[in-house]
């Protein structure tokens, strides 16, 4: 009968060996739930890192585009001024019409800079906060030491 298998030479039930999982009549031993714990904190910790390594890569990226719109607008607002202050001159020197249009075309430029300065800078403010895994890191350690204690 399937009832009377045969396991290291000995006869028993199908499922009744020391490898078997415990059932409700077997209560699991202290050393074992300690070592469960251990493993699920370990694979815990684990993830939480790899989970803080994306959240860093996403942040670095949005902090490279903020400094790269920083960069261009730097460089637009280097030729808004050399528009402007020829812009100047030729106010000086000549009539309405030429100071006028290089006037213009500079404040447009100046604009575009101040455009691009505010969303580089919101890009770089959003990028500095820590990230949200490295609290859930501390919360778990917290709650690891906590269970310990008790």
């Amino acid at each position: 009968m399937i009832d009377d298998v045969k396991i290291d030479g000995q006869a028993g039930t199908a499922g009744s060996g020391p490898e078997s999982t415990p059932g409700p009549e077997k209560p699991v031993s202290l050393g074992k739930l300690v070592e469960q714990v251990s493993e699920q904190a370990s694979r815990l910790v684990r993830a939480e890192i790899q989970l803080a390594k994306a959240e860093l890569t996403e942040k670095a990226k949005k902090s490279g585009i903020g400094i790269g719109l920083l960069v261009v607008a730097l460089l637009i607002l280097a030729y808004a001024v050399g528009v402007l202050l020829l812009a100047a001159v030729y106010g000086l020197g000549t009539v309405w019409p030429l100071w006028l249009s290089a006037l213009v075309i500079g404040g447009f430029m100046v604009l575009v800079v101040i455009i691009l300065a505010l969303v580089g800078a919101q890009l770089l403010k959003k990028a500095t906060n820590p990230p949200e895994s490295v609290q859930r890191v501390k919360d778990d350690i917290t709650s690891i030491k906590e269970g310990m204690q008790r």
